[in-house]
């Protein structure tokens, strides 16, 4: 069966949770550090205040993996105008079959519809995975934001790519 693409919705919060803690708890990829319940997830990604999209990828009913485009909202790290920030995540064991690219398809055509100039990906820099998906979706790498502490203390590189619509 092929992979399909649909926005979130508030049923998909608690799916959407354990494939993200399952990132989690694998370490190493995410900035997350804290496992999230199905409110938090709708908080932060399905319906977050700001929101452009939120999109699931499924396959025969089973959720492979999302994405999530986000207008800025932190005032310690302000964005231009126009600019949108970008998260994904894919089921372990499903990166590289082309999950993510029709994810991004989905978060293209709505950040243009919202009017997005720019599109933001913030990436740990020990995610090779990660870095790697964005560069073949055509991002570049714009800045470094070195040292960012995640909440156990330990301090990573974060690059910033960026895709212009």
């Amino acid at each position: 069966m092929p992979v399909t693409t649909r926005p979130a919705t508030s049923g998909d919060a608690e799916p959407l949770a354990a494939l993200i803690n399952r990132i989690i708890a694998r370490g190493g990829t995410t900035a997350h550090q804290t496992p999230f319940d199905a409110a938090r997830m709708a908080r932060h990604y399905v319906a977050p205040e700001r929101n452009i999209s939120c999109t699931v990828a499924e396959e025969a009913g089973a959720i492979l993996g999302f994405q999530s485009l986000v207008w800025p909202s932190d005032d310690g790290d302000p964005f231009p105008e126009g600019w949108a920030i970008i998260a994904s995540f894919v089921a372990e064991g499903h990166a590289g079959k082309g999950i993510g690219r029709k994810l991004f398809e989905a978060t293209c055509k709505a950040a243009r519809a919202e009017g997005v100039a720019v599109i933001d990906a913030t990436i740990r820099a020990d995610n090779a995975e990660g870095l790697g998906y964005y560069a073949a979706m055509g991002f570049e790498d714009y800045d470094i934001l070195p040292g960012v502490p995640l909440r156990d203390g330990t301090h990573v590189d974060r690059i910033r790519k960026r895709f212009d619509l």
